[in-house]
């Protein structure tokens, strides 16, 4: 592509990522934990809260790169890519409206058989079967979204175009400041509402305003291998974080039999869920992307290890978000818990928008791996200062120094990700990249919640220390891993 873009182009190009992310950045740190506490027993809420993220991560890994391969494919008079993420916000709309409605359960007479038969409550399931509704949906867009930089956007400018997106996938902090004083008062349709209008107002103005060449010609080949493809890598990653935290639980449950001092349950059930999370990781995603993508695999050993590398990198940050909420609920003892997430969250995007610009130029100039590096490394330090963080202040300003490394982070890994692609199947490489993006939630989560309702049951607020602690390792592996990236071009 030889047409210079300006800069509305780089905003209109990536707006629906803020529709995307005013989405996650509510529901995942804020809602989903309250609504949690409203419908589970207090003691297992890490546990409950990482099933239910865990069941629409799995169901998001195998729809968005599925998504993303049917839009390389696409013919639409109006593009590949608009037409699914129109009907992904509108759709998203619609399940919005389950997540909603779960509190209305809360005591159904129901609740005798959905505690029998699969021990939760009635609003517990309700709530679940939203999200995995909305994990659909919403991958339907975001599966489709990811192909319009590589489409759109030239090889040179694309470290400019990522640092845009990131700042749009980040601006939503901000936004969301004023939404944790209605969680805290049980204002959930209010909240649900909001997340709603983000998602309608940002897809129209993508739909009118980007201007997409409709595909000629229909790309050859048939998409039933690629799916099954797609459908037994979800199984194999699932399957290799589930095996990890049955090896957390039998750890655990072996040092209680023992009756080990708390010190060395720490050490040895600490080590075994970093054993857990680093090598679900590394073999989930190593078997998963080659059956994922085939044939051609054998040919893009750097793009797998760039998702390795992203894995490890959102599977700390995302988790530390997701956990926020409890730890200042638990260990300082806030008691409006939701609101003061939303207002670390907002002081901490102070640093990470204005670190997103600033790497996604020189990501131009200097280099997307360097700068990828440098992020792990910062991000590590500010996650070793939130394990003595005692404080609001201290854990702001330790907050404030992961935003500096996720911002640089999420600008230049992904410029870097592009570059890795094959242009004619973006949508396809780029979605199944989204092992790292629903993985990240699968493995931190899946494996941390667990962890820290052992630990708290030892301890209360011990649980917290230990997984950020985890965390923080799962930073410095993730810049040990580019050593096996290499980038196609000057800018790699």
């Amino acid at each position: 592509m030889n047409r210079r873009l300006r800069s509305v182009d780089f905003v209109t190009i990536n707006l629906y990522w803020l529709g995307l992310n005013i989405a996650s950045g509510v529901i995942t740190p804020v809602l989903l934990p309250y609504l949690v506490v409203l419908f589970m027993p207090a003691a297992q809420k890490n546990t409950y809260l990482a099933q239910v993220r865990v069941v629409g991560l799995a169901v998001a890994m195998l729809v968005q790169p599925i998504a993303g391969s049917l839009s390389d494919r696409n013919t639409s008079r109006w593009g590949r890519r608009r037409p699914y993420i129109c009907a992904g916000a509108l759709f998203n709309i619609l399940f919005l409206g389950v997540i909603g409605a779960s509190p209305l359960f809360i005591g159904s007479g129901w609740n005798s058989l959905f505690q029998s038969t699969f021990g939760v409550t009635t609003a517990y399931a309700v709530l679940l079967v939203g999200v995995v509704l909305l994990q659909v949906s919403s991958n339907i867009g975001h599966g489709a979204l990811q192909g319009l930089i590589p489409d759109l956007v030239p090889e040179d400018q694309r470290g400019r175009a990522s640092g845009v997106k990131a700042v749009l996938e980040l601006v939503p902090a901000f936004l969301v400041i004023g939404i944790g004083p209605l969680v805290d008062a049980g204002r959930v349709w209010v909240t649900v509402g909001i997340i709603m209008a983000g998602f309608l107002i940002t897809m129209l103005i993508t739909v009118v305003f980007v201007h997409e060449q409709p595909l000629r010609e229909k790309p050859a080949g048939r998409l039933r291998e690629p799916v099954l493809r797609l459908v037994a890598l979800t199984v194999i990653f699932v399957a290799v974080t589930r095996g990890a935290v049955w090896l957390v639980r039998t750890s655990g449950n072996w040092a209680v039999q023992q009756q080990m001092a708390m010190a060395m349950q720490v050490a040895l059930v600490g080590l075994a869920g970093l054993i857990a999370m680093a090598g679900s990781i590394f073999l989930g995603v190593y078997f998963g992307a080659w059956v994922g993508i085939g044939r051609e695999a054998r040919g893009q050993t750097s793009f797998i290890w760039w998702v390795v590398n992203r894995l490890l990198f959102l599977a700390a940050v995302g988790s530390i978000q997701g956990f926020a909420q409890y730890f200042l609920a638990d260990v300082l003892h806030i008691p409006k818990a939701a609101t003061m997430t939303t207002i670390l969250l907002g002081v901490v995007a102070l640093f990470l928008i204005p670190s997103a610009l600033i790497s996604g130029r020189q990501a131009d100039r200097l280099g997307r791996r360097k700068l990828v590096a440098l992020a792990g490394v910062v991000a590590a330090g500010g996650a070793v200062l939130l394990l003595f963080s005692t404080s609001i202040p201290l854990v702001i300003v330790s907050g404030c120094i992961i935003g500096v490394g996720a911002g640089t982070f999420m600008a230049t890994n992904w410029a870097l990700g592009t570059d890795l692609v094959p242009a004619e199947e973006a949508g396809r490489y780029l979605g199944i990249s989204n092992l790292a993006g629903a993985g990240a939630g699968i493995v931190g989560a899946g494996i941390g919640g667990p962890l820290a309702d052992f630990f708290n049951a030892l301890q209360p607020g011990l649980g917290y220390l230990v997984i950020f602690a985890l965390y923080a390792a799962l930073f410095v592996l993730s810049t040990a891993t580019l050593a096996k990236v290499r980038a196609p071009n000057r800018f790699g």
